[in-house]
């Protein structure tokens, strides 16, 4: 028989390292949270082959003593848990797993000097054993340097991404923490070459468009709602500013990044009618939770998390993200694309006869009768073969023209193509999308007739229909069935495996309630919220819309088109259609003189 023994300490740590040191990202990340947890008002990271030749991380934090530094580099040694209550732990590492972690499958090397002392200490660990230690010269704080990761592990080694791929993830990792506290300086380098700095007491808005991109500072809205205990804030981009993947959605909780799948859910259904389906939105948010109230102790990396009342999470998420957008509702991504400028075609130019031309050949060629003729021939051909015969034209306004600087959308001066109208703000051309903006207030105003009730219409069914689920399902149903009852969904009980349903929302009395029913069940199984009837209401109410709005090609008076304008500026999420394109554009002053040659 195989006899039961106690593994070697080395192995034990090599077992640990591989879920908490998965990557040099990962190592890292442990070691930046360790330089925060110690107080340091800046950081400087420097990475070589993104992380694979060499790590290190310096910060001007309270610093160890050689005793310290010696226990922290055992297991499960830690200053950060000063009693049991693991359930209330405020600091991003607690659980004392990563140093000892990453010194058994790599070199690293200590170097700590506590505030208030003459002099520092250092410790040297190469795989598990202490290769030397002794005093160090260095400033007050702490230098850590990870050398060789996974040198002698070659099954894991190999399993290593290239440098520029390890470097791209390391980079996040500073980014996100970064990005967690704008209280802290941070410097990253890359080979020798700086790639990110900021300075210590930036606001949360600037230091997120610093890291993010310098053009979400214009094209985003704060986010700040208060429930209770919990606090959400953050910086939401408009819809129309988003990207192809999700990787510019940043989220946190008590200030330590995750990639929780409840938070990623709660902000694809806030864009849910404002995003194209393989768009993401651009944002950061955080959410301070009391430390009781959520559990950080669910993986040993601590990127995901666990909340006691996920239900209120998510609907605090969900609606503190839409009210948010509803403040920036007439805004948009407004700037046109460099492609669409580029597209402007200039008149052509007839250039000037070269000087001393007098008396030559060429002035021969050179007569101001011809000159106008050929112009002209010229331009009546550019004329036939590029541009469009002027269509709808806006009558003359039988009142005063309004003026523009009264109205951020400006007031209507004509239509193109029967799809576009014109019209001229204080600060530039408007351009709306007279389909897609109406398309979007026929959303909002059926939306709210539907508010207005307090509950939504509901059809009834002439025969209740029995839907047959596992119990489990059931008991979640019947848990919700009160929410769903204001959606227009009426359930009961109908024994341990089965549901009656007795209406559906007016909107959906042409589906089929058994699949409407079983995918209620799985959204609440998957997310803990009804927010998935939501999102159906909400496609068939859309569609609703685009039917029942104004079409393009359809020819509009003057009185219709400041109509629609006065519309958007009242109406929440107007700056985009239901698909999430944009409803309206807007060229500067400066780029119409741009297009001009002025500038």
């Amino acid at each position: 028989m195989r006899v039961i023994r106690r593994l070697p300490e080395t192995l034990i740590n090599r077992i640990a390292a591989g879920e908490v040191v998965e990557r040099p990202a990962s190592a890292l990340k442990e070691l930046v949270e360790n330089a925060i947890d110690a107080g340091a008002s800046h950081l400087h990271v420097r990475l070589s082959e993104g992380g694979l030749a060499m790590i290190e991380v310096s910060d001007d934090g309270c610093g160890m003593r050689p005793d310290e530094i010696e226990l922290a580099l055992e297991r499960h040694a830690t200053s950060k848990l000063p009693d049991e209550a693991i359930e209330m732990v405020e600091t991003l590492g607690f659980r004392g797993e990563a140093l000892p972690s990453i010194a058994s499958v790599a070199r690293i090397t200590i170097e700590s000097r506590p505030l208030g002392t003459a002099d520092g200490w250092k410790r040297v660990v190469d795989n598990g054993v202490l290769v030397s230690e002794g005093p160090a010269a260095l400033p007050p704080g702490t230098r850590v340097r990870v050398e060789q990761l996974f040198e002698k592990i070659p099954a894991r080694r190999k399993f290593l991404r290239s440098p520029r791929s390890e470097w791209a993830a390391a980079s996040d990792v500073v980014r996100r923490l970064a990005m967690a506290r704008p209280d802290i300086g941070f410097t990253l380098e890359h080979d020798g070459r700086r790639a990110l700095h900021v300075q210590a007491g930036d606001t949360l808005e600037a230091r997120v468009a610093q890291l993010v991109a310098r053009e979400l500072a214009g094209n985003s809205v704060e986010v700040d709602l208060y429930r209770g205990d919990y606090h959400l804030t953050g910086i939401a981009g408009l819809p129309t500013y988003n990207r192809g993947v999700a990787d510019h959605q940043y989220l946190f909780v008590n200030g330590r990044p995750v990639k929780d799948r409840l938070l990623i859910g709660a902000v694809r259904g806030a864009y849910a009618d404002m995003l194209a389906r393989d768009r993401h939105a651009v944002l950061a948010l955080f959410l301070q939770v009391p430390a009781s109230e959520v559990d950080v102790n669910v993986h040993p990396a601590k990127s995901e998390v666990r909340f006691r009342d996920p239900a209120l999470v998510r609907g605090m998420v969900v609606s503190g993200l839409r009210h948010a957008l509803s403040t920036g509702d007439q805004r948009s991504a407004q700037a046109p694309s460099a492609s669409a400028m580029a597209a402007w075609q200039a008149e052509p130019i007839v250039p000037s006869p070269p000087p001393g031309a007098q008396g030559s050949m060429f002035s021969q060629q050179w007569r101001p009768e011809a000159l106008v003729s050929e112009a002209g021939q010229a331009w009546r051909g550019y004329e036939q073969s590029v541009l469009a015969p002027p269509q709808a034209r806006a009558e003359v306004a039988v009142e005063p023209v309004t003026e523009s600087a009264r109205h951020p959308l400006g007031v209507a001066r004509g239509q193109i193509s029967n799809t576009y109208i014109v019209a001229e703000a204080e600060d530039g051309l408007v351009i709306v999308d007279q389909h897609a903006a109406h398309e979007r207030l026929v959303l909002e105003r059926l939306r709210a007739a539907g508010a207005g009730q307090g509950t939504a219409p509901a059809q009834a069914l002439l025969i209740p229909e029995v839907v047959e689920l596992e119990e489990v399902a059931c008991d979640r149903l019947e848990e919700a069935s009160p929410k769903l009852a204001e959606f227009g969904l009426a359930l009961e009980r109908f024994g341990p495996g089965a549901m009656l349903v007795r209406s559906v929302p007016a909107a959906l009395a042409k589906g089929d309630p058994a699949q409407l029913v079983a995918d209620v069940a799985d959204d609440l199984a998957h997310h803990g919220d009804a927010l998935l009837l939501g999102e159906k209401l909400d496609l068939v109410l859309a569609t609703m819309a685009c039917h029942g709005s104004v079409r393009a090609g359809r020819t509009l008076s003057v009185v219709e088109m400041n109509a629609l304008l006065r519309e958007m500026e009242v109406t929440p999420r107007s700056g985009q259609c239901n698909h999430g394109r944009p409803t309206w554009v807007k060229l500067a002053h400066a780029d119409i003189e741009k297009l001009f040659g002025r500038k």
